[in-house]
């Protein structure tokens, strides 16, 4: 009896014996990989965050410009015709953009200015203002505003 009961308590502890080797490395290898895509995932947004930020200050850097071109005076039917809303009023412009920055890390950009002549009657002109700026990947990025302005009359 004492034998029979030793017997069937040995085949109960092989059966809670745990984990096997095999089983522990994979699921040790399944959370590493978890663990790592989490951490690409979050300093991919991180810096996908970044690029936002600097997109979104070119693209005010360029409506300051756009803005200056509008404020400009063309009018055509005064005593003495005036037209300031010419290419050559508006040499590129290089500056820093508005991101908040610790030290000296500044992103600068260069807005370029071009003025067409779209209709003569009526007159009509299109104001393109294209903003360069570098991303700390070293790649270069172009935010371009587009507006059309008729004479100050």
């Amino acid at each position: 009896m004492f034998m029979g009961s030793h017997s069937r308590n040995c085949r109960d502890c092989r059966d809670k014996r745990g984990f096997t080797l095999v089983e522990v490395l994979l699921a040790m290898g399944i959370l590493v990989m978890l663990g790592g895509g989490m951490i690409y995932g979050y300093i991919e947004s991180a810096r996908m965050t970044d690029w936002q930020a600097h997109s979104l200050a070119a693209q005010a850097f360029a409506m300051q410009r756009i803005e200056q071109a509008r404020a400009a005076k063309w009018d055509t039917q005064a005593g003495t015709p005036v037209d300031e809303l010419v290419s050559s009023n508006f040499p590129p412009l290089a500056g820093k953009l508005g991101i908040p920055v610790s030290g000296t890390n500044f992103t600068f950009a260069t807005d370029y200015t071009t003025i067409s002549d779209i209709s003569a009657d009526p007159p009509l002109r299109m104001i393109q203002v294209n903003c360069v700026w570098q991303f700390t990947d070293g790649k270069m990025f172009t935010n371009t505003v587009v507006t059309y302005r008729a004479p100050d009359e």
